[in-house]
């Protein structure tokens, strides 16, 4: 089980040690070379498995098939699909601004790459170890809201640009209650390390100390990327497709990619800051408790989505700012009280 366990540590260890310096600065740009394929692989390996699976769900919850003839239970339907959206035209409007225009799906992309650099797989499996891990990546992660606004703005489309500002207004008030969640956590870790918080997690996840700052955190985490019942940013009986309105082809599947892609990373983020990471009991590695937790979470998302239908905009924005806002500061006041009394008793008074 060690062996299974460290089994990418090893090929790790395997590989460095083709070069006469493991260390070196050859060695290191392999590995980061390495370690950015794999993060990729899983981008686009977790799409097409989650897409499929959405329709699944879907299908499970309104009680009917799903997809079921291409491929043995409709399995290949996902790969037809991007087949299809491949060989699409790929149409810039006239009177868009065309660099703003294009490069915006390729910034959502590469945020989610970025931001998934950090995350702790297993145990020493963290492409990028960093001191300020979740700091880095709730950085990264923020800049995403520049992408949606590019793209309708970039669309030169009345109802582009009302869908990108709606994203930028929905992004950014639900992005304070979610780091805000995030807080009561590291209060107790007093770190910014997701390699020390998930150690920290060895007896207890952090979701029993901080079941207030879990459910505020999942809550928020889809509002930020944009699914029902927060879909606001692309509420087709108003805005048609918002931002995507004028997107085809090629363009329009890397703003689907990205958010799955971005469901497995705030979904990553759940797991391994309350739902202790890559860290259970020793029948499975590690890295495969990861993705269990990261699966847990997402299929919650999916329930969630297709059971409450879509909130009206100015609900939406008043549940952050009324009801997520003032709680996440209740679970910072509740996390402090909860420190300074364990301090209290632990030196005796």
């Amino acid at each position: 089980m060690d062996t299974l366990n460290n089994l990418f540590v090893i090929i790790a260890e395997a590989i460095r040690g083709l070069f006469a310096d493991p260390h070196g600065f050859w060695a290191d740009l392999t590995m980061n070379i390495i370690a950015f394929i794999m993060i990729w692989l899983i981008i686009a390996v977790a799409a097409l498995f989650l897409i499929l699976l959405e329709r699944k769900v879907a299908g499970w919850i309104q009680q009917r098939p799903g997809p079921n003839r291409l491929g043995p239970h409709g399995w290949f339907q996902t790969l037809a699909d991007a087949i299809k959206l491949i060989g699409k035209e790929d149409v810039t409007p006239a009177g868009a601004d065309r660099l703003v225009f294009k490069i915006a799906p390729m910034i959502i992309l590469g945020l989610v790459v970025m931001s998934l650099a950090v995350i702790p797989y297993g145990d020493g499996m963290v492409p990028i170890d960093l001191d300020l891990g979740i700091f880095y990546f709730l950085a990264i992660s923020s800049i995403g809201t520049l992408a949606f606004l590019m793209a309708g703005w970039g669309s030169n489309n009345k109802y582009s640009l009302i869908g990108g500002m709606r994203a930028v207004a929905q992004m950014i008030s639900y992005e304070i209650p979610l780091i805000f969640s995030l807080l009561g956590v590291v209060m107790i870790t007093q770190t910014f390390s997701l390699t020390e918080i998930v150690e920290a997690q060895a007896t207890v996840p952090f979701i029993f100390l901080q079941p207030l700052g879990f459910a505020i955190y999942f809550i928020a985490s889809i509002a930020e990327v944009n699914r029902a019942p927060f879909d606001m940013v692309e509420a087709e009986q108003e805005i048609i497709a918002g931002p995507f309105t004028e997107y085809t082809g090629l363009r329009w599947a890397l703003f689907f990619l990205g958010e799955y892609a971005n469901m497995f990373a705030v979904a990553a983020i759940g797991a391994t800051m309350f739902l202790g990471g890559w860290q259970g009991p020793g029948f499975l590695p590690g890295w495969i408790w990861f993705f269990l937790k990261v699966g847990v979470l997402i299929f919650l998302m999916m329930w969630i989505r297709w059971t409450f239908p879509r909130m009206r905009v100015d609900h939406l924005m008043g549940f952050a700012w009324k009801v997520l806002l003032p709680l996440s500061l209740l679970n910072i006041f509740l996390t402090g009280l909860g420190i300074y009394i364990y301090d209290f008793v632990r030196m005796g008074g």
